[in-house]
């Protein structure tokens, strides 16, 4: 399966790194990562497209806050996904929520992404692609639409993400509104396992930023195991004190 990397050389995984990544992995899988309703918290997108991709993929979100109608809000989603052509790719999810501590954790939403590669990697300055999804409540006619913007600029072994954002919600059980969203992420490519990262999430009800960590797995015969992890601190009064978040996707 072809990469997303570009063609600068990583360092060669040690040991130490893949003890270490392994470790990252079960302590985020353990802390069981969250969200609650606006913080526009998920993850940083990249514009590539794989010819032949096909994933299914698991992120989780988990909040820990002073408040109590906020604190152990949780959100899940589970997510099948598959290329079409070499631009463009789309992936359904199943989206679970729990609002708080008290509240049971149940199937709140469906969404369907669609992402299209808008240049080839290295062809201009930076890479492009866009970013369609639509959300439909399971319970409540509320909907939601978001178009955003993926940027990504290589310089050497680091990587500089943006995702910028417009998104529109509608629906008798939810107020007409346009809202925006930003996302931005900067990695450092130590190596194709173990990547650290800083990124940083703005939007109408949440401002905060935190550490992360990613990588990626190669499991044999053209599949692989990537993963993310991090925790983002929230900046301002209106927003969660902490955010957990972590993802894995299997690609085959």
């Amino acid at each position: 399966m072809p990469d997303r990397t570009n063609n600068t050389v990583l360092r060669p995984p040690t040991a130490a790194t893949r003890i270490l990544t392994a470790l990252f992995v079960l302590v985020t899988l353990r802390v069981s990562p969250v969200y609650a309703d606006g913080f526009l918290l998920d993850k940083v997108y990249d514009p590539y497209v794989q010819p032949l991709e096909r994933e299914i993929e698991v992120r989780s979100l988990y909040v820990n806050d002073g408040d109590d109608n906020i604190d152990g809000a949780q959100r899940h989603l589970l997510g099948l996904g598959r290329s079409f052509t070499d631009r463009l790719f789309a992936e359904v999810y199943l989206i679970g929520q729990k609002e708080s501590s008290s509240d049971s954790f149940s199937l709140e939403a469906y969404e369907l992404e669609v992402k299209w590669q808008l240049t080839e990697q290295g062809e201009y300055w930076a890479d492009w692609g866009l970013l369609f999804e639509l959300e439909k409540e399971r319970k409540d006619d509320a909907w939601e639409y978001s178009t955003v913007l993926l940027i990504e600029k290589e310089l050497g072994e680091w990587s500089i993400k943006l995702n910028a954002g417009a998104i529109y919600e509608w629906g008798d059980d939810v107020g007409n509104e346009w809202e925006s969203q930003l996302a931005s992420q900067l990695r450092y490519r130590y190596s194709r396992t173990f990547q650290p990262a800083v990124e940083v999430y703005s939007g109408e009800d949440y401002k905060g930023v935190g550490p992360v960590a990613l990588g990626d797995i190669r499991l044999g015969n053209g599949t692989k195991l990537l993963w993310e992890a991090g925790v983002i601190f929230g900046v301002d009064s209106e927003s969660a004190d902490q955010v957990f978040r972590g993802m894995l996707e299997y690609e085959f």
